[in-house]
């Protein structure tokens, strides 16, 4: 998304040093706070403002309202050969996905394809952190979780489902990775939240008031429209109940209607129990490495060569966030003025 001049461009190495200091302060573990600050770098280097460094504050605030435990002790329950269960001991959520999907990895090399739970964790920010971590361990990666109600049903007039987002991505030989990461909703609330700080309006028909009608001022959003719209809403209402069914009811955690809302919540002591579902698959298990390697390599040189329309340019998935990731490593990573507050950048 365009980012306005209020914001503040900070190299990448100073950001996430003032963003492990934050937490560190907060009185998070080394090994939590360096996966969240992984996790939010993640996000903002690839463009992905709402789910980046701007969310330390409210970790922070959680860390010191004890809805997060700031020493998380992870416990992995492995419950088949192809399966296992990240307890994340109500700490920062990024920790727990991490470490599920690491072990997704060492259960797939055996097994091909392995599947990982996570119960009693939090907000992990961008799913696909997670599933970017598979593809760079050279698996295909999968990641998705649940989250608090924001997203209007098709059709629907209040909350129901969480943004719910999808992620995936997958090994490319001498490229970086095919990416997706998709929410579920027609964009995250944690969007509105920073169109407010930057004093600027939402795109039609991604948001709408306590009636249910759209609307573009940050200020009256009351819910999320799902991936669609007005029109065609009823594939992003039904892909966010593919990240329940996975997340949350699979794994015997909270609903989306159950939650404590991440904000504007007095409740900041009480742990939500968050789950997330992560999995990985060896290629090498199925058609063989050098068929997919050669599969992949084919697909997306067809695919970027592909005819265009006037004015437009057929990108694979995950071109755009690289392409972004370039241009933030010049010139740096823009801050919104909350966050550079918080962070003391100004």
């Amino acid at each position: 998304m365009a980012i306005d001049q209020t914001t503040i461009n900070v190299p990448e190495g100073e950001l996430a040093q003032r963003v492990e200091t934050a937490l560190e302060r907060a009185g998070a573990s080394e090994p939590s706070r360096r996966a969240a600050t992984r996790a939010m770098m993640h996000a903002s280097r690839h463009g992905v403002d709402s789910h980046g460094v701007r969310l330390t504050e409210h970790y922070c605030r959680m860390l010191g309202g004890g809805r997060l435990n700031k020493d998380p002790q992870l416990q992995v329950n492995y419950r088949a050969k192809a399966s296992a269960v990240v307890d994340g001991d109500d700490g920062l959520g990024h920790y727990a996905a991490y470490r599920a999907m690491e072990v997704a990895c060492e259960l797939a090399k055996t097994t091909g394809i392995a599947a990982v739970g996570v119960r009693r964790s939090s907000h992990l920010g961008a799913a696909g952190a997670y599933a970017l971590a598979g593809a760079e361990a050279g698996f295909i990666g999968f990641a998705t979780t649940n989250t608090d109600s924001m997203v209007a049903l098709f059709d629907g007039a209040q909350r129901f489902h969480g943004t719910n987002p999808l992620a995936f991505a997958a090994p490319v030989p001498r490229q970086r990775p095919w990416f997706l990461d998709m929410a579920t909703s027609s964009i995250p609330m944690n969007r509105v939240l920073l169109h407010r700080s930057l004093g600027t309006p939402l795109p039609p028909g991604v948001a709408a008031d306590s009636a249910g009608r759209p609307v573009t001022e940050p200020s009256q959003v009351e819910m999320l429209l799902p991936l669609g719209g007005v029109e065609y809403g009823y594939k992003g209402a039904g892909l966010a109940g593919v990240a329940t069914l996975l997340s949350a009811i699979l794994m015997g955690t909270t609903l989306d209607t159950d939650f404590i809302p991440m904000y504007q919540a007095d409740n900041i002591s009480e742990p939500r129990n968050m789950g997330h579902f992560v999995m990985a698959i060896d290629p090498s298990h199925f058609g063989g490495q050098n068929a997919f390697d050669t599969g992949i390599l084919r697909y997306l040189e067809a695919l970027r060569h592909a005819p265009g329309r006037a004015g437009g340019k057929p990108l694979a998935p995950g071109d755009r966030e690289w392409r972004e990731a370039d241009r933030r490593a010049a010139a740096g990573i823009p801050v919104d003025p909350d966050t550079a507050r918080f962070l003391d950048l100004q």
